[in-house]
């Protein structure tokens, strides 16, 4: 176990939820609230293990749901508190109306989602959908491509969510599974490192009987769209505080892990893959073999989804004649979710990359490097829209009949 209370950085090799559970920790929330749903469970038991064993100060509270969950944690950011919370798939969208709430009160919670799919058909395995359907609840989102990455995104969560100028929770994303129960070393700082970088939460404005004050009150048509708007600012004007809170980790930790977007192999690039998360990999391990036989291609991750880093997104791809959307959800009756953002982000580019974009790993199934090289070939003799790759036309047959 690390040493919660201080030591030097150590590095060890750990399952990512855990890996998650002692970031958590080493950031000292004040409080913690959770209800188990699978992948997210071993984060919450580990972090309920490290109070229980007396290696963090915190109030552990137990719930009957995660609505629940959201709640507590909603009314303890509320007095003051830091707080966190984790959830994954149903359990979060049964968080969704307080999600809003927590989002509209400005209180800078951290939530890890362990992305899974959403029933029905019952799937306990990976894809996005889960948090693109709260795209625009109003929280920060971050997606880790790897452990460690998730692990400094925590960190630099809480520096972003309790920023003065920011206040809004942050949620950070990492793919069940494929990330969750994967086993991998990762670097730990240390406590007093950590505390330097993310100094004891002082808040604004809480709730107090002291200085009583009320969160949250009824907004009428009068003053509702005010509101909306100061939020609406806020994301507009965030992204500085989130590259500082990158750069202060790199001067504090000694490696950069931030950034709204990454670019890979894309210096003469005229073919670019996109997608976030851990998919991202994949796609870079497919581009060095596409690299290797002489193809001008490759990657651009998007790390943070909201706020939507449209201008680093458009001047990323400002030269590629080709731009090919991975995604791991899908829009019923709509466009491909993260390839309509795609477009409206480059619609001014001059040299208009055609767009495709493709469906790829729902509830779980493999993204494989014969997968991505099909995609990839599809979209060079022309545009695809929300194509399906890796389906077994057999069995929708079967479901046919």
């Amino acid at each position: 176990m690390h040493n919660h209370e201080g030591g030097t950085e150590m590095k060890k090799v750990t399952e990512g939820l855990k890996a998650v559970a002692e970031s958590v920790a080493l950031c000292r929330p004040d409080v913690i609230s959770a209800y188990p749903i699978t992948p997210q469970t071993h984060i919450v038991e580990e972090l309920a293990q490290i109070v229980a064993d007396g290696k963090l100060k915190c109030e552990f509270i137990n719930v009957e749901s995660e609505f629940s969950a959201a709640s507590t944690v909603l009314g303890a950011s509320a007095v003051g508190a830091r707080s966190y919370t984790a959830t994954s798939s149903q359990g979060l969208l049964l968080m969704m109306e307080v999600l809003y709430n927590m989002a509209g009160m400005r209180l800078p919670v951290v939530i890890t989602d362990a992305n899974r799919a959403v029933s029905a058909p019952i799937n306990i395995w990976s894809d996005w959908q889960d948090a693109i359907t709260l795209r625009d609840a109003g929280l920060i989102m971050m997606y880790a491509e790897d452990n460690q990455d998730c692990c400094d995104m925590h960190y630099q969560a809480f520096k972003i969510a309790e920023d003065p100028d920011v206040q809004l929770p942050v949620m950070v994303n990492m793919d069940g599974f494929i990330l969750t129960h994967a086993f991998d070393p990762i670097d730990f700082p240390s406590q007093a490192d950590v505390d330097k970088y993310l100094p004891k939460y002082k808040p604004l404005d809480f709730l107090s009987v002291n200085n009583p004050r009320s969160f949250g009150l009824m907004g009428g048509p009068d003053r509702y769209l005010e509101t909306r708007y100061a939020m609406a600012e806020t994301f507009r004007a965030i992204k500085p505080v989130i590259l500082k809170a990158a750069d202060d980790f790199k001067k504090m930790f000694g490696r950069y892990s931030g950034g709204m977007i990454e670019e890979y192999r894309m210096e003469d690039a005229e073919t670019v893959l996109v997608s976030l998360g851990s998919t991202v990999s994949d796609l870079k391990e497919a581009v060095d073999t596409m690299r290797e036989k002489g193809k001008k291609i490759g990657v651009l991750k998007i790390r943070i989804l909201r706020p939507y880093p449209a201008e680093e997104i458009s001047k990323a791809l400002s030269k590629c004649k080709r731009v090919i959307c991975v995604e791991k959800a899908i829009s019923l009756g709509g466009p491909g979710i993260l390839s309509a953002e795609l477009k409206s982000a480059i619609y001014a580019n001059a040299n208009k990359p055609q767009v495709s974009n493709f469906i790829i790993g729902l509830g779980g199934r493999d993204v494989r490097q014969d997968h991505i090289f099909e995609l990839v070939e599809k979209a060079e003799k022309g545009v695809c829209e929300s194509e399906f790759i890796g389906l077994d036309m057999k069995l929708v047959e079967e479901m046919d009949k």
